[in-house]
């Protein structure tokens, strides 16, 4: 079998295999690509007034778990922590995904929202379906991918490859 042949066929069969994991991966790569500009994706980062850092652990902790929203109750019911010192704020990620921006100082509750980035980010990888899923679907979806690219390279330089050598011939 021709080479060209062959890859126009691993090419078309490439495409439909990796088709659908391929459009989860873009559609949530736009996604997260606008998720600084969109806050459904997630929540803006909110300013004190004063950036010092007087809060403590366990301020911050009776603070989060005075919004009903993100369920906190211990620290087993957070997932993170996010210390903005330069903007004088701590973001509080809840496991339910709410997110509540504490003023390091005061400890006002400066925003409260709900964050969706991180589970956009584990459809990206393939985590959220299952590591089996990362690993065996979305993993092997890359490498076909970077095959495509590599023979669909092949695919359009063939021609032009052609014609120059075609062109030497007739003039050499």
């Amino acid at each position: 079998m021709k080479a060209s042949i062959l890859n126009r066929k691993l090419h078309r069969w490439g495409s439909i295999l990796t088709a659908l994991p391929l459009l989860v991966v873009i559609v949530t790569g736009i996604i997260l690509q606008l998720k600084k500009d969109w806050s459904w994706v997630q929540p803006p980062t909110a300013r004190s007034a004063d950036p010092a850092l007087e809060l403590n652990f366990d301020e911050i902790l009776l603070v989060a778990s005075g919004v009903p929203e993100t369920e906190i109750k211990t620290w087993d019911d957070i997932d993170r922590l996010d210390v903005r010192p330069g903007k004088g704020v701590v973001k509080v990620r809840a496991n339910n995904r709410w997110e509540v921006q504490i003023d390091t100082k005061s400890g006002e509750v400066l925003h409260l929202a709900y964050r969706r980035s991180d589970l956009i980010e584990s459809l990206h990888d393939g985590s959220w379906f299952s590591d089996g899923a990362k690993l065996w679907i979305f993993l092997p979806t890359a490498v076909i991918l970077l095959g495509l690219w590599i023979t669909g390279i092949y695919l359009w330089l063939l021609p032009h490859l052609v014609r120059r050598g075609r062109k030497k011939a007739t003039t050499g």
